[in-house]
């Protein structure tokens, strides 16, 4: 936990490798504190088949799948310093973006867990 899961058009993959970006969003996840190291998990997911408001703009979303108890604040700040990575990384890229969702430790469970 946390997981990151980037998606975004086959074109990103094109302009920087998916180990650099992957690296990127760790580092990212890493610099806020939020997070123990050895704990981040990031993926991608490059689609060669989408639209983007009836476009085939670029696009870059990550899904921040983290375990509740960040304050908004934290959130906020987390998302925020994502969009300025993946900005910086990809200035010609129209549409980037961030959600984080929260699991709920009562229900969340892994195989170190049964």
């Amino acid at each position: 936990m946390p997981h990151f899961v980037i998606d975004c058009s086959e074109q990103i993959i094109k302009l920087k490798s998916p180990q650099e970006i992957i690296q990127n969003i760790y580092n990212t996840a890493e610099s806020t504190g939020l997070f123990l190291p050895e704990e981040i998990k990031v993926r991608i997911n490059p689609f060669q088949h989408y639209t983007t408001g009836n476009t085939s703009d670029n696009f870059i979303h990550v899904f921040a799948n983290i375990m509740q108890g960040r304050n908004t604040e934290q959130k906020a700040n987390l998302s925020k310093q994502m969009v300025l990575e993946l900005k910086a990384m990809f200035p010609e890229v129209p549409i980037i973006s961030i959600n984080i969702r929260d699991f709920e430790r009562a229900t969340y469970c892994n195989k170190e867990m049964v």
